[in-house]
């Protein structure tokens, strides 16, 4: 779900093409599930090729990897490997509520609304570890590092951050902060809107400390008030009320104990933040892109047009170039003239 830090920071816009030079450690699941989420067609069917697979995640994470290439920015991405027992409560809770969002899906399609179908269907995406194998699979053709993390994927992407591996960690959610990641860069995966390409948001942790008035320990209790993937929080705190209570500066125990929260209880969730589980890894660095095992992914397994997959590499190769559109607009029309139809 993330942490609903959105009315507690201020981050910084620029421009994709301004951070060239810099290497991103990406959270992979978190940027590839809002590709299947909104790479969709007018009814919410995810696109799939001519045998029924899907292949939205591999349309999002060519144009994406190969559109901050163009523009200078290297990112390595970072796959989720075993979830931490904590983790339990959160994945059953969005299993089930995947299971509403598609029998809701299947009655808006029912009943001919399809405005309703698409935001369902959007929320029954699921990422198979196949899937996930294959994204690997290409972005190693790509020349690109496919890191697979122990654990959180978002703690390895902080981690990576922190070690200096990278200039800062890229998911949507800003839990990223809590693993310590330097800094935190959001709009990975955003769409065109109004015309405007999307922007790189850029939050650097230090500084938000200092805006906020509060010290580390502080910004982690305001997510064990308000609620983690690996815990519920407490009832009645939202990041207002949570930052109010961290300004009084009372310490940990006196801070969890105001709120209602028993510091032994809340140890754990708050160990795995401070040590998540985490390998060390080489120093990032692109490999020479290898077409002939990209179009055997793409064109061969899967269908894609060849003269479009080549048109992707090429913009990868070009430094500062502007982004296409097939890149941003995530509209049916747009991709089925992009991959060559209603089966790809």
């Amino acid at each position: 779900m993330g942490l609903p830090f959105r009315d507690l920071v201020s981050p910084e816009e620029l421009p994709w093409e301004a951070l060239a030079g810099r290497s991103v450690a990406v959270d992979a699941y978190n940027a590839v599930y809002q590709f299947l989420a909104t790479i969709r067609q007018r009814d919410g069917q995810p696109f799939s090729d001519p045998e029924g697979r899907i292949t939205s995640h591999l349309i999002g994470v060519l144009y994406r990897t190969t559109s901050l290439l163009g523009q200078g920015v290297t990112p390595a991405w970072v796959f989720d490997g075993k979830p931490p027992d904590l983790k339990a409560g959160t994945l059953r809770e969005r299993f089930v509520a995947k299971e509403r969002a598609e029998t809701a899906w299947k009655e808006a399609l029912e009943a001919g609304d399809l405005e309703t179908a698409r935001k369902k269907a959007a929320q029954t995406s699921r990422f198979s570890r196949s899937m996930a194998e294959e994204t690997m699979e290409l972005l190693r053709a790509l020349g690109v590092p496919a890191i697979q993390a122990p654990s959180e994927g978002e703690a390895q992407a902080a981690a990576m951050a922190q070690r200096g591996t990278v200039w800062a960690a890229a998911s949507e959610d800003y839990d990223s902060l809590l693993f310590h990641a330097p800094r935190l860069v959001r709009g990975l995966a955003a769409r065109l809107r109004q015309g405007k390409a999307p922007a790189a948001q850029i939050i650097d942790r230090e500084k938000l400390l200092e805006q906020l008035g509060i010290s580390d320990e502080e910004l982690l209790l305001i997510g064990l008030l308000v609620g983690t993937d690996f815990s519920d929080g407490v009832r009645g705190y939202g990041p207002k009320k949570a930052l109010k209570l961290a300004r009084e500066h009372l310490g940990w125990e006196g801070t969890l104990r105001k709120a209602g929260l028993d510091p032994a209880e809340a140890e754990p969730v708050a160990e795995l933040f401070r040590n998540p589980q985490t390998i060390e890894v080489e120093p990032v660095v692109l490999r020479p892109l290898d077409r002939d095992a990209v179009h055997r992914i793409l064109v061969d397994r899967h269908g894609f047009s060849a003269d479009r997959v080549d048109g992707a590499l090429q913009r990868a190769k070009r430094h500062g170039s502007p982004l296409a559109p097939t890149v941003l607009d995530h509209g049916r029309q747009t991709m089925l003239d992009a991959f060559g139809g209603e089966g790809s």
